[in-house]
């Protein structure tokens, strides 16, 4: 069948992805969103696919020094003519996704980022009608100057489908901008679709690329997955349920503004969404694609997005990728380590038959530990900063446990597995070090 090997959600636990046939965690760090437009690209993936990477966030932006815009100019005017699709731009796509093909490197496309069209970016941005020769300010209805914060919703570009302002003269091109991507991208297998960056526009402008998106993909005879991220920082906003209540619309939800919140309250918020999506009856991923925190930012700390990375995972999520500096981590030595140490955690634990069960970790502080487990069979427990708990492995029985310690920020395991029992169903983890990010994995031996 020729869409078994696309990306899609795992078929024995559709929480995860499943590509290629097999189930896939998906981790990633980069140093920037619109990797496409970077020179060294094929070092960059090299990178994060030594490291145990394979995800990368792809915002279809041209606001950075060295980007390309996604059309060519008139020669008579200098202008941009939205009826020429950009042949550097489109190369640099097209290049892209082959290399993160090569390397098994899933993709998350987001097709509209709102930082484009507002304030300096707008100066140079080829739908500005100052800049192109398709139109003029009065017959598309667009402002020149747009000097607020794209949260404020000043641009009419987001307003311009049918179910909205049916802007009959901007639609046009950026439909065909959106088929040139989808000319490109859809024949390959390894492409998820977000429709905004951290947007607040209406729910009728991602639906209408939502549903495009589904009908070029069903004529192309392919399955694709799709999803929005919205711009508020609580889960449980209203805006997150134009995704959580519309599975048949999008496949996956996108939950990365959460990676606002901090400590046990970052870990809550992901449950009840998870809860609320079990509830529903049609499971779906969630995804994670930037990961806020850095000494450099202004979205947490450098400990905040190590935690937040750890969290992510052992609290159900499909996908968990640091942001690019200076508000993340990116793909610095630090993020590295994370990355390789999930990736040695889960090589020796079953992640895609476990679950959320921080329920049985006790004698903890509300930050001090976090578990995923399939109780019975195996547990995991991340300790942010050192620990002493207890965790509950009642479901095991009178059988003997073995207990290994990983020093995360070294990617090794420490020590040599320790086999102990729990006759009363409650065992003692502490940490070989006071602080420090540490992961327990605890075995039932058979």
């Amino acid at each position: 069948m020729p869409n078994a090997d696309r990306i899609q959600p795992y078929v024995r636990n559709p929480f995860y992805w499943q590509y290629r046939g097999r189930p896939v965690l998906l981790l990633g760090g980069s140093r920037e969103d619109n990797l496409f437009q970077i020179p060294d690209i094929a070092e960059h993936l090299a990178l994060l696919a030594a490291v145990g990477g394979n995800y990368v966030r792809c915002t279809m932006s041209s606001r950075d020094p060295g980007d390309v815009w996604p059309f060519e100019r008139d020669p008579r005017t200098g202008l941009y003519d939205l009826a020429r699709p950009g042949i550097a731009y489109w190369d640099r796509f097209r290049r892209f996704l082959d290399l993160t093909a090569a390397h098994d490197i899933i993709v998350q496309i987001e097709m509209w980022d709102r930082f484009d069209f507002a304030r300096e970016p707008w100066q140079e941005n080829p739908y500005n009608p100052r800049n192109n020769v398709n139109y003029t300010e009065a017959e598309s209805g667009l402002k020149p100057e747009i000097t607020t914060h794209p949260g404020r919703r000043e641009s009419a570009f987001f307003r311009t489908v049918p179910a909205l302002e049916n802007n009959t003269v901007v639609l046009p091109y950026q439909c065909q901008q959106v088929d040139a991507l989808l000319d490109i991208s859809l024949p390959y297998d390894h492409v998820l679709y977000c429709m905004d960056n951290e947007t607040n526009e209406s729910p009728e402008w991602g639906r209408y690329w939502s549903e495009t998106i589904k009908r070029r993909a069903d004529e192309a005879g392919v399955t694709v997955c799709t999803t929005e991220m919205w711009d508020d920082h609580d889960l449980l906003g209203p805006e997150h349920a134009h995704t959580l209540d519309h599975p048949e619309l999008y496949d996956f939800v996108d939950v990365s503004q959460n990676n606002h919140q901090v400590g046990f309250e970052h870990w809550q918020k992901p449950q009840e969404i998870r809860d609320r999506i079990a509830a529903s009856g049609r499971l779906r991923p969630m995804n994670c694609v930037k990961i806020y925190g850095a000494n450099t930012g202004q979205y947490g700390t450098t400990r905040d997005a190590q935690e937040r990375f750890w969290r992510n995972v052992f609290g159900g999520l499909a996908s968990s990728r640091f942001h690019r500096p200076p508000s993340g981590l990116g793909l610095a030595p630090i993020a590295q380590a994370h990355i390789r140490s999930m990736r040695t955690l889960t090589s020796a634990f079953d992640l895609f038959a476990a679950e959320p069960h921080t329920d049985l970790v006790s004698m903890r502080s509300r930050n001090e530990a976090y578990c995923i487990a399939h109780p019975g069979t195996a547990y995991a427990v991340f300790f942010p900063d050192g620990g002493d708990v207890r965790l509950n492995v009642f479901d095991a029985g009178e059988r003997a446990l073995t207990v290994r310690w990983l020093e995360i920020r070294a990617s090794r395991w420490s020590g040599d597995p320790v086999t102990v029992s729990a006759p009363l169903g409650s065992l003692r983890l502490v940490t070989p070090t006071e602080e420090g990010y540490w992961a327990a994995l605890v075995t039932v031996e058979t």
